[in-house]
């Protein structure tokens, strides 16, 4: 028994239940299990995603600050890596994941008492424990012989780990153990020596990085990154390139890949100050190092770096140009049902599957933006599926498939300059405040018209690669604006692409990325038609054991989610809807929401339709203004579908205020239409602005002007 450190009273431990909300703890357990819900913890910063900020509660143990958690924007927070904070445990899931949440006092001040708590078990924070300035987590570094934190005479150190929020490594806080790393006080101790002696010697933080960042000398014979897993405790020499730099609360971490693999190496001068300055991410360097492992990951503490150039660069980048090329060019095209439209565009599919593959190893994010419809969800996701593998084999880091990999749906399938400014500010900031790379941005089933042509032309600017796949409508001129383009309509010979959807081209180039997750795809080319499947993908899916009514089910729960949160991936229900059989029938229950939302909307629109005839040519037009919830689903995009899935007739028109949709059962150039109606009303501003949307805006002013003058432009070419 023990007595509450607050108000005495008789507790196992040393805080009681009432007060457990008014203490701060130090973690030093290296379970997720030994949290407590509800318990403030101490954290560092380890880094950020689009969805919230990771945080160090440990070495072993890390949790999410979702954003949604936050009192503020996740841009406003001026948190960087390797700063300490403070966040409540929310909740530790049964995966090991921690759920943190926002604690609105960020110092130790503002709680009542600090605690430690050694797995489970809690106790007073003592004198030891505590850094020169009362302040920091617990951390661990494992210094070489010739870092300021020194070690032992013989450069050994324990087996530990470098860790990028060490502020102890340079004898700054001086210096505490770690339940996890054997480190002692002793050793800490003994690195606070010899920095003071450094001091005393006249030693300042320039002649250290001068003293530390020498170039590596002599014939030490190179070795793979891909082989350090087997030189633990081993100085090595390794050449390659930067391909990430990020700055911590301790050590300069830099992301260096060569032909056989890609290696986290930590540099140290003093806590927080840029290691290796003239150092940038593209640079080709040489580095010395000692293996070591943080957190069951491999890491190289530095012990000497430098960029290469001349003929000694070359080689090197020859050898990784070489290797790079082995091993992200396929063999060949998967074969995920057959279609000569697919096979129209062999080689542009090794090229895009090439490229990602590419920025995998090159430790490049992938950027996916997709429609925010059934096919461009389908499509997002079958990509999804087959690049997170790589992702994780690549990296071992276990929040790397967050940080390398994003998908981001677009309310508009036109990759517009709102999307590309969107884009183009999150890369700098990523590249800026994280080291990252330019992204390879994949654009799927949107970006293939000329209204996408000054997005991506703003993305060039800044030199961010993109790879277009569409199934539909693409003009030539994208073909100049992007790296490659994917698209059957453009591809040479007589190949009929008007039955192809891009969920099916998208699921055969995810399987051509990753083969080994084929079967996992083989259904989803099914799912992306509405319909007119081609019978190639209704016989892929039913062998894969998805029948015609589980395909529906799939399709309209996709829909149906699309729809809401447009803006965000839903990473985790779109695959638990698509791939997930054993999770109970998640997609049969949305798309019973579906069926009736749709069915009620429908009736509704059909009851307030106006038929009219136009040169033999009948045609429905719906006020959806007035006879729709257009802020509700479906989305006027959905139900004008529908409607002419439905209808017996040759075209139907759905208006509202400033725009409307054209669906017809025959081809329409809705460009040449909206050209023609710009003519009969020329003070309207009619122009088509989606044309796989099949719509067109115009003044609202004007609108029963331009709806009259477009249906007369669609009849017209329906004759």
């Amino acid at each position: 028994m023990g007595t509450c450190i607050i108000c005495g009273a008789s507790v196992d431990g040393r805080i009681c239940s009432s007060h457990e909300e008014d203490v701060v703890f130090e973690f030093r357990g290296n379970d997720p299990d030994q949290l407590v819900p509800n318990r403030f913890y101490s954290g560092i910063v380890d880094g950020y995603a689009d969805f919230g900020v990771f945080i160090d509660l440990s070495s072993n143990v890390t949790g999410l600050l979702h954003r949604s958690e936050l009192d503020r924007r996740i841009e406003s927070l001026d948190w960087e890596p390797g700063d300490e904070v403070f966040v409540q445990v929310k909740n530790v899931r049964d995966n090991g994941d921690v759920d943190l949440a926002w604690s609105i006092r960020q110092s130790e001040r503002e709680f009542r008492g600090v605690l430690v708590q050694e797995g489970t078990t809690e106790r007073e924070r003592e004198p030891d424990d505590d850094d020169d300035d009362d302040d920091g987590p617990v951390v661990t570094h494992t210094p070489t012989p010739d870092s300021p934190g020194g070690g032992d005479e013989n450069g050994e150190g324990d087996e530990g780990s470098v860790d990028e929020t060490d502020a102890d490594a340079g004898g700054e806080s001086g210096g505490r153990g770690s339940a996890d790393s054997g480190g002692s006080g002793a050793a800490s101790a003994a690195a606070v020596e010899e920095e003071a002696a450094d001091e005393e010697s006249g030693d300042d933080v320039e002649e250290i990085r001068e003293r530390n960042q020498s170039r590596p000398e002599g014939e030490a014979e190179r070795v793979g990154i891909g082989t350090l897993s087997n030189r633990v405790g081993e100085t090595v020499r390794i050449e390659g390139e930067v391909v990430g730099a990020r700055q911590t609360g301790g050590p300069t971490v830099f992301e260096l890949r060569d032909e056989t693999g890609v290696v986290d190496c930590a540099a140290f001068v003093q806590a927080g100050v840029r290691a290796y300055p003239d150092i940038e991410v593209g640079d080709i360097v040489r580095l010395d190092g000692e293996v070591e492992v943080r957190r069951n990951e491999i890491q190289v503490e530095t012990e000497a770096l430098a960029a290469l150039e001349g003929e000694e660069a070359e080689a090197v980048q020859r050898r990784l140009a070489d290797a790079l090329t082995d091993e992200a060019r396929p063999d060949e095209v998967a074969t995920l049902g057959e279609h000569p439209a697919v096979e129209a565009v062999g080689d542009d599919l090794l090229d895009a599957a090439e490229a990602i593959r590419r920025a995998v190893i090159e430790s490049r994010p992938v950027v996916v933006r997709h429609a925010a419809t059934a096919d461009g969800y389908v499509a997002g996701a079958a990509i999804e599926r087959a690049v997170l593998p790589l992702v994780r084999e690549e990296h071992s880091k276990s929040d790397a498939e967050y940080h390398y990999f994003t998908r981001r749906p677009l309310d508009e399938p036109v990759y517009d300059m709102d999307a590309a400014t969107n884009d183009a500010t999150r890369m700098l900031q990523d590249r800026d405040r994280h080291g990252e790379q330019l992204p390879l941005v994949l654009l799927v089933g949107t970006g293939s018209t000329v209204e996408s042509e000054d997005g991506l032309d703003l993305l060039g600017v800044y030199g961010a690669r993109r790879v277009v796949v569409d199934a539909a409508t693409a003009d030539p001129e994208i073909a100049d604006a992007v790296a490659t383009l994917v698209n059957p309509g453009l591809a040479d010979g007589d190949a009929d692409a008007d039955d192809l959807t891009t969920g099916a081209l998208a699921s055969v180039l995810a399987a051509t990325v990753n083969d080994d997750v084929a079967d996992d795809l083989a259904h989803l080319p099914a799912v992306s038609y509405w319909e007119g499947t081609p019978e190639t993908y209704a016989d892929l899916a039913r062998e894969a054991g998805v029948d015609e009514d589980r395909v529906a089910d799939l399709r309209e729960a996709v829909a149906l989610e699309a729809y809401y949160q447009s803006y965000e991936d839903k990473r985790e229900l779109i695959a638990d809807i698509l791939f997930d059989s054993e999770g109970g029938d998640l997609a049969g229950h949305i798309a019973g929401q579906f069926r009736e939302k749709l069915e009620t909307e429908l009736e509704t629109a059909e009851a307030n339709i106006e038929e009219r005839e136009v040169e033999g040519r009948t045609f429905a037009t719906l006020d959806a203004d007035a006879y729709s919830h257009r802020f509700d689903f479906p989305s006027t995009t959905l139900l004008a579908d529908e409607l002419q899935r439905r209808g017996d007739r040759d075209a139907t028109v759905v208006y509202g205020t400033d725009e409307l949709y054209v669906r017809a059962d025959d081809d329409v150039d809705v460009r040449e239409a909206a050209g023609d109606a710009a003519m009969a009303v020329p003070d309207a501003g009619v122009t088509a602005v989606g044309v796989r949307q099949g719509r067109v805006e115009y003044l609202a002013g004007r609108r029963d002007e331009v709806t009259d003058a477009v249906v007369d432009a669609v009849a017209g070419q329906l004759n």
